[in-house]
């Protein structure tokens, strides 16, 4: 068993990693019975509202996936390539692609448009915002019927899933286009000069019993790791021992 860590190496990268950790969440809790759980799936969908709010994303998006979609139409009639699978892969960008340029206007702005959204989403800043005497009316939802209160969520969600299939796909291909090397880090420390490499994202997998965290850094010049002990009481301390280590380079 092993613990993998992602570490972007640009901003578009840290968004759509925001962005899927944020849409797992939602879905995650919105599968959930309770109440709880259902105003945590909320608080995770207004933080998409957030951080999608880029203006560019959509494009971004589009665009990356036309590139793969011209990197895969090369591998057509290639003998060792399964003409199944490309085609699915193919099929699949060509979907999701779709799905995107059909989104109009400015993403999530439909939430916007909801005064009691928008209400509930200024009260949760506060500490303790949301409580019943705050918004009785959330309160009331809160208290409406499992699969109703299941129902509105997925509704409020439904129209950015084009954004999800998208950066799915993207960060799926990202992830695949490395080759994991096995490395170890020198009581604590590992240092790799870049030598005009390009890198968007690096992985570094450790053994789940090994009781350190990797502190990654990076310029276009060094990347740095720096394992520390995991402790959550005192400052973190570097590890004084060897540390084994799998480390990938991941670039589209």
């Amino acid at each position: 068993m092993v613990i993998t860590y992602e570490y972007p190496l640009g901003e578009r990268i840290r968004t759509l990693l925001r962005l899927e950790d944020l849409f797992e969440k939602v879905l995650h809790f919105s599968l959930a019975d309770g109440a709880y759980e259902h105003h945590t799936a909320l608080l995770a969908l207004f933080e998409i509202l957030d951080v999608a709010s880029r203006a560019d994303l959509k494009v971004d998006l589009v665009q990356e996936l036309e590139r793969q979609r011209q990197i895969l139409l090369a591998f057509r009639d290639n003998p060792q390539i399964s003409e199944e699978a490309l085609s699915g892969a193919l099929y699949e960008i060509e979907q999701a692609s779709s799905a995107l340029l059909a989104m109009a206007g400015r993403i999530g702005q439909y939430l916007r448009e909801s005064e009691w959204l928008m209400a509930i989403r200024s009260r949760t800043a506060i500490p303790g915002g949301v409580c019943e005497f705050d918004l009785p009316s959330y309160h009331f939802w809160l208290n409406r019927d499992i699969s109703r209160r299941r129902q509105d969520i997925e509704g409020w969600l439904a129209p950015m899933l084009p954004i999800r299939d998208g950066l799915t796909i993207v960060l799926r291909l990202l992830r695949e286009s490395g080759r994991p090397e096995n490395q170890t880090a020198k009581r604590g420390s590992y240092q790799v000069m870049m030598a005009g490499r390009s890198a968007q994202l690096v992985r570094v997998r450790l053994a789940r019993d090994v009781s350190a965290v990797p502190e990654i850094s990076a310029n276009k010049y060094a990347f740095n790791i720096r394992f520390v002990a995991p402790d959550v009481v005192s400052r973190a301390r570097q590890s004084e021992h060897d540390i084994p280590f799998e480390l990938t380079f991941c670039s589209l």
